[in-house]
């Protein structure tokens, strides 16, 4: 009996240390992404026109990069772990190295249709002509990017975490970097040219996704005795053709890269919609201004705490399909039902606290560049639930659901394009209607999602808990840390006042969620050091 709870808390140790490690290295990579962007932003001579540029061509870049390599790491991962988990490490093995093969040539041909695309591009699609030497400059990434792609896969189907964290991590660093190097030596080489730094960020891209892959490359050589002994130990091992290991790794990545291809198509309806709609009664200039300033900070900042619960999406998908494996379907159940409550735990004050603090937020970061802010206050409600779709994605594509995930986002995204055309050319409105669009978007992806979800599984999530206890939380912290922020205003700089405010936003939200009793006794076993942290609660008999 004591081993199999072992065994268990074993396997909930394991799911949640995989979920941090992602984590971590996810808010890292998010904070580095936000410095470069601060750089930018603030950067003279680049602001937000640069952003523009920089943007609308990385939109089409990540595309293109969508249609070569997303969904490829989960689909890897699912794959190689559902062979793990019976024993077939040579079965798991062969799958990395036809799908590494595969993806080698899919992503080249991308790198070529973007290299050899760009005029029309930049010209006819964005109609941003200072466009096309990013778009050249970012073309070879792809590549390297869809290769990189299985790797991780691989590495996350066999429980190793942590290598895919380190490569992204190093890749990012590698990005910030090189970033402010080549922007800086391109300003002085042109004489501040917003066109040529704009072409320098994007080489910096490119550069890293080198490096980050050759990380990777070496981190497998150095393994291979380690995976060769595993081989050797080879059970249950079944050859199947090549050709059906790359159907079956195309079965399962196309559907979960249809999810991702809507997502960015979501952003290039932006980049189509909103400088021809604005153009309609803004001068050229001024309107991509305004797409900058929604491609550039509105979406870094937004997309920030998607980096906090991205983990969980990713760690579901190996985690619930080896459960399915071993037919383990009340773990699975479990998981699901807990990822999302933190993800809820997670997106409701980011939104709220995000919405009530847009001004002082750009204030703060962008003290040279601080428009926006009406922008941000409305996109803030996509955080809520981009969210907790990536996690609904993540248990849907771990069951087996992989259309779903594409068709709710696809539904979105219809709902997006539309709004977006008929909202942006209308004058009082403008740039606000493609954050309206993407409000809208995600709110019809995560109804549709949430509704599947809960005819396939029961979740072990009551209203009280799931929506009415966290709603009440976040009125908590919001209300006292605004009343921080109104009274420290007046005394000290509002920077100064920002940050505290933030802060404390942090330390009430915690401390409303222990008082609301959010978490039961298994839950918080499930994270890290749960244990300890129970036994503190319990004497400040705070459970």
């Amino acid at each position: 009996m004591e081993k199999g709870v072992e065994e268990k808390r074993s396997k909930k140790e394991g799911f949640m240390q995989g979920v941090l490690t992602i984590m971590f290295s996810q808010i890292l990579i998010k904070i580095l992404g936000l410095v470069y962007t601060l750089y930018l932003t603030n950067r003279e001579g680049f602001g937000d026109a640069g952003n523009a540029i920089s943007n609308g061509a990385y939109q089409i870049y990540a595309l293109l990069l969508t249609v070569s390599s997303i969904g490829v790491p989960n689909a890897i991962a699912k794959l190689v772990s559902e062979r793990v988990a019976i024993g077939d490490h040579k079965g798991a093995n062969r799958i990395f190295k036809i799908g590494f093969a595969t993806f080698a040539v899919i992503g080249m041909v991308g790198s070529m249709l973007l290299f050899f695309g760009a005029e029309n591009i930049a010209n006819n699609w964005l109609q941003i002509p200072e466009s096309e030497m990013t778009l050249v400059a970012l073309s070879p990434a792809i590549f390297f990017v869809a290769v990189s792609s299985v790797m991780r896969g691989y590495f996350n189907g066999r429980q190793s975490m942590k290598t895919t964290a380190r490569s992204q991590t190093l890749e990012q660093i590698f990005k910030t970097v090189l970033t402010i190097i080549f922007v800086e030596i391109i300003a002085i080489m042109s004489g501040v040219s917003t066109q040529f730094m704009a072409a320098g960020a994007n080489l910096a891209t490119t550069a890293a996704t080198f490096l980050g892959f050759s990380y990777l490359f070496l981190y497998y050589r150095s393994q291979r005795k380690e995976i060769a002994t595993e081989i050797a130990s080879t059970v249950n091992y079944k050859k199947e053709r090549i050709i059906m290991i790359v159907r079956n790794i195309l079965f399962v990545s196309i559907p979960m890269a249809l999810s991702a291809i809507m997502s960015s198509l979501n952003k290039n309806i932006d980049s189509f919609t909103v400088v021809r709609g604005l153009k309609e009664f803004l001068p050229e200039a001024e309107a991509k201004i305004q797409y900058g300033i929604l491609s550039g900070k509105v979406d870094t900042l937004t997309s920030l705490p998607l980096s906090i619960n991205i983990a969980f999406a990713t760690a579901l998908v190996p985690a619930i399909a080896a459960a399915r494996a071993k037919k383990d379907t009340k773990t699975a159940t479990k998981r699901t039902s807990f990822s999302l409550l933190v993800s809820m735990l997670i997106g409701l004050p980011c939104t709220i606290g995000m919405c009530i603090f847009a001004q002082p937020i750009l204030n703060l970061l962008f003290p040279n560049a601080n428009a926006g802010a009406v922008i941000l206050q409305i996109s803030a409600f996509t955080i809520i639930f981009t969210i907790l779709d990536q996690t609904i994605n993540g248990a849907l594509q771990g069951f087996g659901k992989v259309m779903v995930p594409a068709f709710a986002l696809g539904c979105g995204v219809i709902t997006k394009l539309i709004l977006n055309t008929i909202l942006v050319p209308i004058p009082w409105i403008g740039a606000n209607g493609a954050a309206i669009g993407s409000v809208a978007c995600h709110l019809v992806a995560f109804t549709i999602a949430i509704n599947v979800l809960r005819r396939n599984i029961k979740l072990n999530l009551t209203f009280s808990k799931f929506v009415v206890k966290p709603i009440i939380a976040t009125i908590i912290m919001a209300i006292c840390s605004y009343c921080v922020f109104i009274v420290l205003n007046g005394i000290i700089a509002e920077r100064l006042a920002t940050i505290i405010a933030i802060i404390f936003a942090i330390i009430i939200y915690i401390l409303a969620v222990v008082a609301l009793k959010i978490f039961n006794k298994e839950e918080i076993y499930m994270i890290p050091y749960g244990q300890k942290i129970y036994k503190v609660l319990e004497k400040l008999r705070s459970i």
